[in-house]
């Protein structure tokens, strides 16, 4: 009876113990690890340090010289070549017979040259500027093979004096030559371009001087 009583009180503890409520202690998560790949290194930031800006110095350019047209060199001429004062050369006659006559056209700045009334030659030319060629008869007054221009410093070969204009002489010429040997306004001819003269092209002139003489009649018209 006794016994009967002890295991009836045992199985009623034990039940009392299982039916109890049973208090545990969390469980913290273990952190997993993980293998890097890389190794991390403290590199210090580098200082900059801005070094100074050397200015360049700008190279000067050099300017041109501008170079005259005419260069006024002083030459020594003889006085008998100068045309700036009445020479004392040969003047025309009162009466010329021998059959030459020279035609200066201003409107087609042309010069016809006849002998005996046939045409021997045709030549391009160039009057004045601005209406500076007088028209009229006239007749060659001199001859000069390279007469200089003191006015304007220039040399105009194959010269041949036609009228006065004041202290001046026109006449008809060949293209003028510098100081410096350029040939002044070629390219020009048969366009109005002198003070006041009669210009041929040189090889013209030059055949034109060869043919003339003292005296020969010279019409320039329009």
């Amino acid at each position: 009876m006794t016994k009967r009583v002890l295991l009836v009180l045992t199985i009623i503890l034990l039940s009392i113990t299982a039916c109890a409520p049973q208090t545990t202690s969390p469980v913290t998560p273990a952190t997993p690890t993980y293998w890097q790949s890389f190794a991390k290194a403290e590199i210090a930031k580098p200082t900059y340090t801005p070094l100074p800006t050397s200015t360049a110095t700008p190279t000067p350019i050099p300017t041109a010289t501008l170079e005259p047209v005419a260069q006024a060199v002083i030459v020594d001429v003889p006085e008998t070549s100068r045309i700036e004062t009445k020479p004392q050369v040969e003047e025309a006659p009162v009466s010329y017979s021998a059959g030459k006559y020279i035609l200066v056209d201003i409107s087609d700045q042309h010069m016809y040259v006849y002998e005996s009334d046939l045409l021997m030659y045709s030549f391009v030319a160039s009057t004045g500027m601005n209406n500076a060629t007088r028209a009229g008869n006239f007749s060659v007054l001199n001859k000069i093979p390279n007469a200089y221009g003191a006015t304007w410093n220039i040399w105009m070969p194959n010269w041949l004096g036609i009228y006065w204009a004041g202290s001046l002489q026109n006449g008809i010429h060949a293209l003028p030559i510098l100081p410096n040997g350029a040939t002044l306004w070629a390219g020009f001819l048969g366009t109005p371009i002198s003070y006041g003269c009669v210009v041929l092209g040189s090889y013209e002139a030059q055949v034109l001087y060869d043919w003339a003489e003292v005296g020969v009649p010279v019409e320039i018209q329009w």
